[in-house]
């Protein structure tokens, strides 16, 4: 099965292929196989791009999926507000139903606006039907989904392995207890069920009071032999220089969600300083209750935030390339080089919002917005087309979202037209 998408204007994110002010991408069988300006593939089916801006899949590397009903409802909130509310409040009410209509539409508005990977950090999952909720959700949605399992408790190692025989491949992650919550006895005992497991890890780090290992915990880390390819740190907010360094030279990887950072008050960003420690960044929503569920607001605000250290290029790669290596798939996602997987989205570049494009990589980061994705391929099947998903019944699925929101709010006795306040 071979489809020509045909005439767009091709921005790769592949060194070695570049942007393309006309070109064309050939995809065999979910695979890319050839880039170039013109392409002569005679019996492929042929999808028109003229006028469109054609980009890798977007990546998202850190995104809390379950909590997608209370969309908004956090803009306003502090970090304190957000746990006392999501975590002390409303995830205790969370049934498995819940959990799985919040994952599903989340991943869908994921896809639809052009995430075709997304790493979603899990932790609500104080009963394994919660966990295994989201599995299934993440299953019935298209596009490419991790599932980190954050698991909380004394012994979380039976969980981790049951869902382990659940997920035996790369779709799942495990996301780290500690350093900065629990004890380095337990993140050690982590990494290794992990390294045993096959599994990358994923933490939350971000400011430099009151951790229980005082300000270094990526130091500890690195003593106790925890830092490799494997690892990335969610934030990473207030880490010093030497300790960005140490994560650069075990391979590791950041991930930053520069929304909710900014607005919850955490440290300045770390992307510039990560870049010049040597790591490349990817980024990531974190939560919708508090920020927008798309990486085009997340690049803007990145590069706004760190204007001068960083670059529209490296900003989108950051949403491309280096979130596919933070994930372990560069070598399948990431950027149109021929042998990836044909993860794909148009883009329509004649819109007044972003009409006449000049240079289209500043486009993308300064101007991009969900609007915009008249389409998406995710390993060359078209799962959004003229702007719909395809195949999902979306006013159920509202409809049933709504009711789960509105069930749990009752039940934690809060309001959910924003009078409420943690």
């Amino acid at each position: 099965m071979k489809t020509l998408v045909q005439g767009g204007l091709v921005v790769s994110v592949d060194p070695a292929v570049g942007t393309l002010p006309r070109g064309d991408v050939l995809v065999e069988d979910g695979r890319i196989a050839a880039v170039a300006p013109a392409i002569d593939a005679t019996g492929a089916e042929v999808v028109d791009a003229t006028g469109k801006i054609v980009l890798p899949g977007l990546v998202d590397t850190h995104r809390h999926t379950w909590q997608t009903a209370f969309r908004g409802l956090g803009a306003d909130w502090t970090f304190d507000q957000y746990r006392v509310a999501v975590h002390g409040t409303l995830k205790p009410h969370y049934r498995p139903e819940d959990v799985y209509l919040g994952n599903l539409l989340g991943r869908l508005e994921a896809l639809s606006s052009g995430v075709t990977t997304v790493l979603d950090w899990f932790h609500c999952a104080f009963r394994p039907e919660n966990a295994d909720a989201a599995i299934q959700a993440l299953r019935d949605a298209p596009g490419h989904s991790i599932f980190c399992y954050g698991a909380d408790g004394p012994d979380i190692e039976p969980e981790i392995r049951r869902v382990r025989e659940v997920l035996p491949g790369e779709d799942m992650a495990l996301g780290l207890r500690g350093p900065v919550v629990s004890t380095m006895d337990d993140t050690a005992a982590d990494v290794t069920l992990a390294r045993e497991l096959g599994l990358r890890v994923s933490l939350h780090v971000h400011g430099t009071g009151g951790w229980p290992h005082g300000d270094r915990p990526i130091d500890g880390m690195r003593e106790r032999g925890l830092l490799d390819e494997r690892t990335t740190v969610v934030h990473g907010n207030g880490l010093s220089d030497d300790q960005l360094a140490m994560l650069a030279d075990a391979g590791s990887s950041v991930s930053i969600s520069p929304d909710v950072e900014l607005k919850m008050g955490f440290e300045p960003l770390i992307t510039g300083r990560a870049l010049a420690a040597g790591l490349r960044p990817s980024l990531s929503i974190d939560d919708c209750p508090s920020a927008a569920g798309d990486l085009f607001g997340a690049m803007r605000t990145a590069l706004a935030a760190e204007r001068g250290r960083i670059t529209t290029r490296d900003v989108l790669g950051f949403a491309t390339l280096d979130g596919a290596r933070a994930c372990g798939r560069a070598d399948r996602a990431g950027s149109l080089t021929v042998g990836k997987a044909a993860d794909l989205v148009l883009l329509d570049a004649e819109d007044l919002s972003v009409f006449p494009v000049a240079d289209p990589v500043g486009t993308v980061v300064a101007a991009g917005h969900p609007g915009l994705v008249d389409s998406v391929f995710v390993a060359g099947k078209a799962v959004k087309r003229d702007g719909k998903l395809l195949g999902v019944d979306l006013p159920a699925l509202r409809t049933r979202l709504r009711e789960s929101r509105d069930r749990i709010a009752a039940a934690a006795g809060i309001a959910v037209d924003g009078s409420w306040v943690p």
